[in-house]
């Protein structure tokens, strides 16, 4: 979806009048993704330096962002949450090692084979290594029935995810799992008999001057008006503007930037001992250790030392965020958008940060200037397609004035020029691509280069709209492939007993797959045999993949289905080219 340049235009008239170069970088970075809008808080020697927004609450441009505007926080709503359980921690009233069974009361983890010698306990619940399942919640539409959080842990209806349970050893590896700050959001309930949003108010938002913020799920009026609309990644409205999370610890958090900052400066100040922390000094030090992979107490890590920094990422229906911070070196950065993004824009624009303030130790690479060589147009769009860059995990290149760049949420992203007519070169990163064609003349695959890593990058197909449809082989297997996407949007009991799932798609799909609603119908396309290209989704081992047009009742698009070599549909992917 392309904006109107009516929008454009306002952009540009919100902005100040005086823009430094990141400011206009910031923009760029918008324009280019068609994100309605940015709010940012930087921090400098332990201080706020710079609050400031860029485009619209809406994306028709009609409600300016102020640095009041909330946001939800997705994950980083864990970050703030573990704060709230570690205080109780250093309270008394709950212990990182204890099983947390002892203190829970509404609900219990159940029992199995793998909590036998070892428990859950509130450490693991922090640092994803309880072995307990579901990633993440899609939340509720507004208006529509929410989910108790008891419910919510067993999957029972209105839940719209599967059951939290424990499915390997505690302790033995990592996981991420919302489900699991779910367990802990209870926990923290039955030991303090309050409310959550309550609880954390007075105990956590309040202490660190995180004012605009709350976990009440739905909002008050007051602040309801001050919201941001969320919108997918392909810039289409959330209905109702927003979804509503009664798994609050996990992702219920609505905030903005400068509070986020103000949480991540209290980390700052806590770590270094100074009176009025919410956490003791030795707290903070076992919240900033590395419990497993690089995972803390509610936080990720990177680095060491001096330069360690802490932070987290987030995503509910509509909005991303981000944060990092230097545990001693006073710096840090807030971001948060109205959209969905999945193109390395925000991590572009903490990049710029890190290298206009001058971060100590952290690496940002200085790009040269790129020479393009010109390359035959033919040879150059034989390169568009869609590869495998790791397992779940497709890039997709198109053809852009002359250059290859990456199709991201339908738009052109990273930009990669040739220096040769067969290897490309980003102009963001020394990021290689280098096209190998077969004895036949076609490209099956890349090399992909970037400092020591360097590996082999199947093709998994050509864009959609490049091809004809054909007639398609095996119309039964069809009817099935349609019928177990329908029962995928739903989730629940239809993917459980829908036959043609792997069982891999049909525990990740449990919850629903909100991708998919309002399909109507799948018409074939062609089809790709790559079964010698290692590809894995959800599990299942890839031999084929059926393309198809896909018919919604909103839009018409495209679908990759990919099988097993046993014919069960492991996972899906729809595209708009």
């Amino acid at each position: 979806m392309r904006l109107p340049l009516a929008f454009i235009s306002l952009l540009l008239l919100a902005s100040p009048v005086i823009a430094d170069d990141l400011d206009d970088f910031i923009r760029d970075q918008l324009r280019k993704r068609h994100v309605p809008g940015l709010s940012i808080a930087i921090i400098q020697n332990g201080k706020i330096v710079k609050a400031q927004t860029y485009g619209f609450a809406d994306k028709k441009g009609t409600i300016p962002l102020t640095t009041a505007t909330l946001f939800q926080a997705g994950s980083i709503s864990k970050s703030v949450a573990a704060v709230g359980a570690l205080y109780l921690t250093e309270a008394g009233k709950l212990s990182l090692d204890e099983d947390v069974n002892v203190k829970l009361r509404t609900w219990k983890v159940p029992e199995n084979e793998f909590t036998k010698d070892k428990k859950v306990t509130l450490r693991g619940l922090l640092s994803h290594t309880t072995g307990l399942t579901v990633h993440g919640f899609p939340g509720y539409e507004v208006g529509k029935s929410i989910a108790t959080v008891p419910q919510i842990l067993d999957g029972v209806a209105p839940a719209n995810t599967a059951p939290v349970r424990v499915d390997f050893v505690p302790g033995t590896k990592w996981r991420y799992s919302g489900g699991g700050y779910t367990v802990m959001q209870q926990l923290m309930l039955d030991v303090t008999g309050k409310p959550f949003p309550q609880f954390m108010q007075e105990t956590v938002l309040t202490s660190l001057g995180m004012t605009e913020s709350t976990y009440q799920q739905p909002l008050p009026a007051d602040k309801a008006k001050r919201t941001a609309r969320g919108y997918y990644g392909d810039r289409s409205d959330v209905k109702g503007r927003w979804h509503l999370y009664p798994e609050m610890a996990a992702a219920g958090l609505w905030t903005t930037p400068s509070d986020l900052a103000r949480f991540a400066i209290g980390i700052q100040q806590a770590l270094a001992g100074k009176s009025g922390a919410v956490l003791s000094q030795q707290m903070t030090k076992q919240m900033l250790t590395d419990q497993k992979d690089n995972d803390g107490l509610g936080v990720f890590l990177q680095g060491e030392g001096h330069t360690m920094r802490f932070g987290h990422g987030g995503r509910d229906e509509g909005f991303d965020a981000q944060f990092t911070a230097g545990a001693e070196t006073g710096q840090g950065v807030a971001i948060m958008i109205n959209a969905n993004d999945n193109s390395r824009m925000m991590s572009r624009i903490v990049d710029a940060v890190a290298k206009h303030y001058n971060w100590p130790d952290y690496t940002t690479t200085k790009v040269a200037e790129r020479k393009a060589v010109a390359v035959d147009a033919k040879a150059l769009a034989s390169y568009e397609g869609r590869y495998e860059f790791a397992n779940n995990r497709m890039i997709t290149f198109i053809t852009d004035k002359g250059r290859l760049a990456t199709l991201v949420d339908g738009f052109a992203d990273e930009e990669f020029v040739s220096e040769t007519p067969t290897r490309f070169v980003s102009v963001d990163r020394d990021a290689y691509l280098t096209f190998a064609p077969d004895d036949t003349g076609k490209i099956t695959g890349l090399v992909f280069k970037q400092g020591k890593e360097e590996r082999t990058i199947p093709r998994i197909g050509p864009l959609l709209n490049t091809l004809k449809p054909s007639q398609d082989p095996d119309a039964d297997r069809t009817r099935q492939i349609e019928t177990a996407l329908k029962a995928s949007i739903q989730g629940g009991k239809s993917v459980a007993h829908v036959p043609g799932i792997s069982p891999g798609a049909r525990r990740d799909f449990a919850g629903g797959v909100p991708e998919l609603a309002g399909l109507k119908s799948i018409a074939f396309i062609s089809h790709e045999d790559v079964k010698n290209y290692g590809i894995e989704r959800h599990d299942g081992k890839v031999s084929q993949i059926l393309n198809y047009k896909l018919t919604t009742d909103k839009a018409s698009k495209y679908i990759l289905v990919y099988l097993t070599s046993d014919g069960l549909v492991t996972d899906f992917d729809v595209v708009d080219k």
